[in-house]
């Protein structure tokens, strides 16, 4: 091992010095016999006495420190002249440092001014700098004679040396990379006998073109670092504004500046400088960019690059993603994978899991242990040991499940002849691990102070001797299975199996993954009843990094939110007005004060979001969407937030000036506070805030009612077309050849006056002057009946696209006219696309919107209200009712597509057939399956329809239906149904002979087992059969 420590100098070593130790040894190359070599180490150079050998490298030109070789200490063993060494040329045993005085340019107004002294026709200057900047003059010299100028300066980072001309495009040579990396570089410039060189670092740039036949001659005047005032009447030139840096070993001509003549003002001019010292600071060691995020600075400040953390803000600090998935559902979005943050702006990373967003968020996190897996051959001496490691880490999960409400997994135990618990003695035979590492005996259903499963429970144990069915130990399969809902135990790290040792003795489990739902964070909320109220918790301590999260909702003009005090610092933030929230704060440089003002009220009582950051670099205060407000922090300034009080919420130490409202969520670091718990105790302040349906209301669409919960909201859609956590899953369906969808409003007009039904709107003695009707639909077919109202009067309304493709509106309020006709004909409305349609109907008068853009207002003439309204059909009309031809032609031939969200005020018939929640009046008929309506342009709207779960339980297809479109002599079509007709038989065949199989497998097995045992085993069976034929781990995937 070679330990060294270099510093480099221009006068101790002569370029050739090196530095020689000879060694001779045997080296045993594990063969019969050994051989000798000769080992020379060399130092300093490559020594090759009467060869003739080129090197590609130069001798090192240096001081070398601390020189070991094996631990023997070279450079002592050369100054004792010890035989095995051997010095060449000039070496000298200590390390002196050339005296130089290094300069600092404080500002871009810096600069250097000095005389030409060399007397020479040339320009010549050498010197060495350090910078943070990416740009910068270096040095300009003006040429006589030529009307021309050298400038010397960095652009991004790299050195640029330009000829520069009045009236031409300037000529630049380019040198070195990543300049500003706060390290010395040196510089040599050489213009000489029309010829102009650049070198960095010892390293010689391509020379510039010829600078033509005049002779180089400089003005008298170098200027380095910048230029002094246009007053002074000098011609310097600056592009890139002045350096910012350190100069040292400056010298003009070959002769060194002495800057201590510079500094006594006996030589040159200069302006903002700091001489005899190298004033650049390291400003991103430490780092104070958080999360990963890449420092990089200049001479005043740095800069932090967050780029791919999941972090932003001026130090990485505020995560980009949300920290649970209820907080997703509640920024309107909807089931899928997101990014989870449960710390915010902690040190925990975010995480990819599933947010299932129903009416109850659930958070869905899987592991790699979702198999069911198969166990034998174990004992308590060799047990078996089954891990879940997960797609977060455990400081990940912890954090998500203390935010959730509530958290479960689905444990599934099947046993045949393998317990569960010695029935002897008690010992557990397995058991499972969850996070604090400690043995569970406890399984799905049951709680960790009983050693029970679910059916020990509930008392419905096969044997009720035992708390769980596999420890009645019976030599046929079954099972245990319930939820593990402690959420202090959660997640399931490991599952240890010592009983499958026995003759027959086997066992299989499976393990669900984690679910958590709900908040509790994110619903934290306490009410503030008088201006003197107020919570108080610990001192706050965010002194490099802070930030403070809360909504709040409030009638008052104005109030505190939050305060605490140190010495002389202090952070407060505040409702200044009703329009105005404001953020102060003092770290030891004076307050200061951030403030939102908004074009609308705060004081509406509803929700409004505030988020303040204060970090070395700037305070930010962001109120809503509204435009964040920053104050920059002072440079080189106080930068700790040094707190000793307590943290008052919702009011002040003095007890003057407190907050009247509800404050929610309040988090500071990404700690939530628990304001329930402490408002529990605390007089005047009540947990909990009601009144969320003002703020969040606007989530729930296409009808859907928000209604209040002791914590949040959610969603009524029992009078939408549409349905999930916002009513925004619009359902629609795919109707078959002579199918119809008929929602009755009551059977017999004379039972309607004591209907207690939704629909007894509609009907009985009320009049219906009005309606709103919206569906959307996507056919080819003509004619085609969409929609068909009707009465006991014989009124009807009939939505229809007649035979040239129209698209008509048919209204009859009074029997003994005929109907008013409403025709669009501007296209085809059976053209495969999708379309959307309102009809709004006051009255007399009707407004009708196609497609968001076509509107028309009509005037009927047939009356104004509807009596009696009967019901409402999709599709084919079955029953023949007075009604005009086309609509008869139309509703004869029924409707063939697709129809989607179709709502006749709070009536949702195609809701009601697919998706019920109580009973309905509705029918379905024929071939109706839910579906969506979405298809590529062109295509064929009834063949590319995709079904997926409903089927016809309510009715027949009409078998004096005539079949005339089915009955073809194209024999492609003969040929194609007898290939249907032979699979059929093909399929019944298959399904009679595994029938028979499993007959015959059940004979076998005992004559009589409980229904329990039974069902176990057939589920046990059915997987591990597929399990054997396919892989031994057959995948299961939950969503």
């Amino acid at each position: 091992m070679i330990s060294i420590g270099i510093q480099c100098s221009s006068s101790v070593w002569a370029n050739k010095s090196t530095l020689q130790w000879t060694n001779t040894g045997i080296i045993s190359m594990h063969r019969e016999n050994s051989i000798s070599r000769i080992l020379i180490m060399s130092f300093g150079g490559i020594p090759a006495p009467g060869k003739s050998v080129s090197f590609p490298h130069r001798n090192f030109h240096g001081c070398l420190e601390n020189l070991y070789y094996n631990g023997v200490d070279i450079i002592d063993l050369a100054k004792q002249q010890k035989p095995q060494l051997i010095a060449m040329g000039n070496v000298s045993f200590s390390c002196s440092q050339p005296q130089s005085m290094p300069v600092t340019f404080l500002s871009s107004r810096s600069y250097l001014a000095l005389p030409d002294f060399s007397g020479e026709e040339e320009v010549s200057a050498t010197f060495q700098f350090r910078t943070w900047n990416k740009a910068g003059l270096l040095l300009f010299s003006e040429l006589q004679l030529v009307s021309r100028g050298i400038l010397l300066f960095l652009s991004d980072g790299k050195l640029k040396l330009n000829l520069y001309q009045p009236g031409k495009l300037p000529s630049d040579i380019t040198a070195g990379v990543g300049l500003n990396d706060g390290q010395w570089h040196s510089v040599s410039l050489s213009a000489k006998k029309n010829h102009l060189s650049v070198a960095v670092d010892g390293q010689l740039a391509s020379a510039a073109p010829p600078l033509g036949p005049e002779q180089i001659y400089s003005d008298g005047t170098y200027y380095f670092g910048g230029c002094p005032d246009k007053s002074f009447g000098s011609k310097c030139k600056s592009p890139l504004g002045g350096f910012q840096g350190c100069m040292r070993l400056i010298s003009i001509g070959g002769r060194v500046v002495d800057l201590i003549s510079v500094q006594q003002g006996s030589l040159g001019n200069f302006s903002d400088l700091q001489i005899d010292s190298c004033g650049i600071s390291d400003r991103c060691s430490p780092n104070y960019c958080e999360h990963g995020g890449e420092c990089s600075q200049s001479w005043s400040a740095f800069h932090c690059n967050c780029t791919n953390t999941g972090y932003r803000g001026a130090t990485c600090h505020n995560s980009i993603y949300e920290q649970s998935c209820e907080a997703y559902k509640h920024r309107g979005n909807t089931s899928g994978f997101y990014y989870i943050d449960s710390d915010g702006s902690g040190p925990l990373e975010p995480f990819l899991l599933y947010c299932n967003m129903t009416e109850t968020t659930w958070t869905i996190i899987q592991h790699n242990g979702s198999d069911l897996t198969r166990v034998r051959n174990t004992n308590p001496e060799n047990p078996y040991a089954g891990f879940f490691e997960y797609v977060a880490s455990m400081e990940q999960l912890q954090a998500t499940i203390n935010r959730a409400e509530h958290c479960e997994q689905e444990f599934t135990y099947y046993c045949k002849k393998s317990r569960l618990v010695n029935k002897q003695d008690g010992t557990p035979l397995s058991w499972w691990v969850g996070r604090t590492n400690e043995t569970q005996t406890y399984w799905g259903g049951s709680s960790p102070d009983l050693q029970k499963c679910s059916c020990g429970l509930e008392g419905n144990c096969i044997d009720s001797q035992y708390y769980c069915n596999c420890d009645a130990d019976r030599n046929e399969w079954t099972n245990d299975t319930g939820l593990l809902s402690y959420k202090e135990h959660l997640p399931v790290t490991k599952i240890v199996i010592t009983d499958t040792g026995r003759l027959h003795s086997e066992a299989a489990y499976k393990l669900g993954p984690l679910l958590c739902r709900g908040d509790r964070s994110f619903w934290n909320s306490a009410s503030f009843d008088t201006e003197a109220s107020y919570l108080h918790f610990p001192t706050f301590h965010g002194e490099l990094s802070a930030d403070v999260s809360f909504f709040f909702k409030t009638t008052a003009s104005s109030g505190v939110f939050l305060e605490n005090l140190g010495i002389t610092d202090f952070i407060r933030i505040e409702l200044r007005s009703p329009t105005v929230v404001t953020f102060s704060f003092d770290v030891g440089n004076g307050p200061f004060e951030i403030s939102v003002q908004s074009p609308t009220h705060f004081n509406d009582n509803q929700w409004h979001h505030v988020r303040i950051e204060r970090n070395m670099k700037e305070a930010t205060l962001q109120v809503d969407q509204l435009t964040p407000k920053t104050q920059p922090a002072p440079a080189d300034g106080h930068v700790l937030l040094q707190l000793n009080s307590q943290l008052f919420v919702g009011g002040t130490a003095t007890r003057q000036r407190g907050f009247l409202g509800c404050i929610r969520s309040l988090q500071l670091n990404g700690m939530t506070l628990d304001l329930e718990e402490r408002a529990q105790v605390t007089p005047e302040v009540q947990p909990g805030c009601r009144g969320h349906c003002s703020s969040y209301g606007k989530l729930c669409r296409n009808g859907g009612k928000c209604r209040e919960r002791p914590i949040g909201f959610f969603c009524d859609c029992t009078f939408s077309a549409y349905t999930g956590p916002f009513c925004s899953n619009e359902i629609s369906a795919y109707f078959g050849s002579g199918s119809s969808v008929i929602y009755n409003f009551q059977e017999n007009y004379l039972l309607s006056k004591n209907s207690s039904s939704h629909a007894a709107s509609f009907h009985g003695d009320m009049k219906l002057s009005r309606e709103m009707i919206k569906f959307s639909f996507r056919t080819t077919r003509t004619p085609s009946l969409l929609l068909f109202v009707s009465s006991f009067y014989k009124e009807y309304l009939s939505v229809i696209i007649a035979k040239n493709g129209s698209f008509q509106i048919r209204y009859k309020l009074n029997r003994y006219q005929d109907p008013d006709v409403v025709n669009f004909d501007f296209k085809n409305m059976a053209d495969g696309q999708l379309h959307h349609i309102v009809i709004n109907r006051e009255e007399g008068v009707v407004f009708i919107e196609i497609d968001n853009n076509t509107r028309r207002q009509v005037h009927l003439s047939s009356g104004t209200e509807f009596s009696a309204v009967k019901s409402l059909v999709l599709g084919r009309i079955l029953e023949h009712s007075d009604v005009d031809q086309e609509t008869a032609l139309a509703g004869a031939q029924g409707f063939t597509g697709c129809l989607s969200a179709v709502q006749l005020s709070h009536v949702a018939p195609l809701k009601a057939a697919l998706h019920p929640s109580h009973p309905d009046p509705v029918t379905v008929i024929g071939h109706v399956t839910e579906s969506s309506c979405v298809a590529q342009p062109g295509t064929d709207a009834t063949s590319r329809e995709r079904t997926h779960s409903f089927s016809d339980h309510s009715g027949t297809i009409d078998d004096k239906e005539p079949l005339a479109n089915a009955i073809k002599s194209d024999s492609a079509v003969i040929g194609g149904l007898i290939a249907v007709v032979i699979f059929i038989l093909l399929c019944i065949t298959a399904i009679a002979v595994r029938i028979y199989q499993q007959k015959r497998l059940y004979k076998r097995s005992e004559a009589k087992r409980s229904e329990n045992v039974d069902s176990a085993e057939a589920v046990l069976k059915s997987e591990l059969n597929i399990q054997n034929a396919v892989n031994e781990n057959q995948k299961e995937y939950f969503f």
